[in-house]
């Protein structure tokens, strides 16, 4: 009888999960006709103005990383929803370039959509610019919307495109025509960024500001740049999602400064802090004209950061100075008060994530947990605590196979049940006023193969090796990055995605100018920068790991030759001690990670009842 029952119950599993699978598979088809429609009509007004090719980016007018929904106009021309990417249309075919985070996922959500995915970064994947010469012919006109690409970028393009006997042109696309249901642009309300957070007001950043001016000979600086914009005037907003910017531009000479805003979004709060620190307002759309008006100036310009139709706005009657914006490195070295502002933010946050890891390890057993819904779960415990103000990223938790997706995000169509075997990772982060905080951990839900145990042990150590490390100054970020890849570069494994990023203090939880990336970047690692150490293995229909705390550059004394810098750990958090395989681990690695956990258990002790306490001490027990 009980193996009847089992037997009936296995069949009605398979039976529903047929039935998902069935169901996913109508979505993703009626996805890809939706999408082929679109691209129809696209076509059409490309054949109107005679275009043979369009080239889409993931952009808005500042270049950002993430985009506000009125400018996904590459998101929605293909139905891939990944931050990074770039479309291109002709009149007979279609491809989409994207990197390797999001080869998986882009392979998804492309599926009989009619357009190819060229996997950017392989030997073998053409350029834009080659795949269009082999498709189009010599005098074909490309179309592509200048201030949706930088000038550096734009005039790389335009190079490219003469070289291959390509016409360009750079007018905006009559996107409303075809995409009838375009969200608006954003409108919500500014609001000003305290100074017991901030720790620096509005008029000594613009000391500061013009004071490295001076260095570099310039009368000015334009200011495209969301969340440079935002640290430099102690503006926040929610113009786009997870990033607590405002959409405007900025121009600082040597004795004004002048924000181009949408009136509507300036409260009277907001008018009167700007006023005080002697800024003057124009509306968002004089942008262009006010730079146009602008005669005999030297104007520094990041040309990786301005758009190609303000870049000429300004170059028509100023002379243009290039040179990367002395805000980012401003931004990026935090003062005292944001350098502890993150440490009481990463100790409330990791309150809320032992909290979470204490009931995940009960509710798993029990069933009838997802992706979806540990997400939700996670939410709740984070917003119990003070300041927070919400996620500073959609939470990737990606289970078994879902987790080699770098970027996976799980919809109602892709998530699945959690079971008590196999790794679960879960990146996720907040944003609270007194600092942003991101952290990766992946978790045993139960028994685990010889091949993820010893897979998350190498990881570990590239994590541990990062975090211990100890530099000169001057050091860059490419020098440090072979620490973390090291251990899994003797079995032959690589990650593609950088080891490290700089994170916004209350702002965007991914910035620069510092990395730790194998690419070569000459910003040096510097006392006050926070950057994340994030090395990863993932591999494509079995598992995923990852394991990132965020670290502050600290001093660590005089020694030869000058100053020296280490990393502190700033992320409060245990790693989970269950896949670890000991023997793979040296003396020093054991001795990190026991002192880390010590920390985690003597800073977040006190605020948990005694369940959770019981349960952090197993967690951060000695190895």
């Amino acid at each position: 009888m009980t193996k009847d029952f089992y037997g009936f119950f296995y069949i009605i599993r398979i039976f529903v999960s047929c039935n998902n699978i069935l169901h996913l598979i109508y979505i993703y088809n009626m996805a890809a006709q939706t999408v082929k429609m679109r691209i129809e009509a696209l076509r059409s007004i490309m054949r109107e103005k005679s275009f043979h090719a369009v080239i889409i980016p993931t952009a808005d007018p500042h270049l950002s990383e993430y985009v506000a929904p009125h400018w996904k106009n590459r998101e929605w021309i293909s139905g891939f929803t990944g931050s990074a990417g770039t479309v291109v249309v002709t009149l007979t075919d279609a491809g989409l370039w994207t990197d390797s985070r999001y080869f998986l996922q882009a392979a998804e959500q492309l599926e009989g959509s009619g357009i190819r995915l060229f996997k950017e970064g392989l030997p073998e994947t053409p350029s834009i610019t080659q795949w269009l010469a082999q498709n189009l012919n010599e005098g074909d006109m490309v179309a592509y919307e200048g201030f949706l690409f930088s000038h550096q970028k734009a005039d790389e393009l335009s190079n490219d495109l003469l070289r291959y006997g390509l016409d360009e042109d750079i007018s905006t696309l009559p996107w409303n025509r075809i995409w009838t249901d375009r969200p608006t642009l954003p409108s919500d309300v500014a609001q000003v960024y305290p100074l017991e957070y901030a720790g620096k007001d509005v008029k000594t950043k613009l000391q500061e500001i013009r004071a490295e001016l001076d260095k570099c000979h310039a009368d000015a600086l334009f200011v495209p740049t969301l969340d440079e914009i935002a640290w430099t005037l102690n503006l926040r907003g929610t113009d786009i999602h997870c990033n607590p910017v405002v959409i405007c531009h900025l121009y600082i000479d040597k004795h004004h400064a002048h924000l181009f805003i949408d009136p509507q979004k300036v409260t009277p709060e907001v008018k009167q802090h700007l006023e005080q620190a002697g800024v003057t307002l124009h509306t968002y759309a004089e942008t262009e004209d006010y730079l146009y008006d602008l005669t005999n100036l030297r104007v520094m310009i990041d040309f990786t950061k301005v758009n190609q139709c303000l870049y000429y706005a300004v170059e028509e009657n100023c002379r243009v100075k290039e040179g990367s914006s002395p805000i980012a490195m401003l931004k990026a070295v935090r003062n005292k008060t944001e350098q502890q502002g993150i440490r009481q933010a990463m100790q409330r946050d990791g309150v809320a994530l032992v909290k979470f890891l204490h009931w995940l390890e009960k509710a798993v057993p029990q069933g009838g947990q997802t992706e979806m819904s540990i997400d939700r779960k996670l939410h709740e415990f984070r917003a119990a605590q003070p300041l927070y103000v919400g996620e500073s990223f959609d939470t990737i938790a990606g289970y078994g196979p879902h987790a080699a997706i770098v970027h996976y995000e799980a919809t109602p169509e892709s998530d699945v049940p959690l079971e008590p075997h196999g790794l679960l990772l879960l990146d996720s982060g907040a944003q609270y006023l007194d600092g942003t905080t991101d952290i990766t951990r992946t978790i045993a839900l139960g028994p685990l193969t010889q091949e993820e145990k010893e897979d998350y042990t190498l990881i570990l150590k590239g994590h541990i090796d990062l975090a211990m490390a100890v530099f000169p100054k001057g050091t860059r970020g490419a020098q440090l990055d072979v620490l973390a890849r090291y251990p899994i570069w003797q079995h032959r494994y690589n990650y593609l995605h950088g080891t490290g990023h700089g994170v916004g203090h209350y702002l965007n939880v991914h910035e620069g100018p510092q990395s730790i990336r194998m690419n070569e970047n000459p910003v040096t690692l510097q006392e006050g920068m926070v950057t994340s150490n994030e090395p990863g293995l993932y591999k494509a229909g079995s598992h995923g790991i990852r394991t990132e705390n965020l670290v502050l550059c600290v001093p660590a004394g005089e020694g030869m030759f000058g100053d020296y810098l280490q990393f502190e750990t700033l992320t409060l958090c245990p790693i989970d001690k269950r896949p670890i395989i000991k023997s793979m681990l040296t003396k020093e690695e054991i001795q990190w990670l026991n002192a880390y956990h010590r920390r985690v258990y003597d800073l977040l002790s006190p605020s948990l009842d005694f369940g959770e306490r019981y349960w952090l001490a197993q967690a951060t027990s000695e190895l």
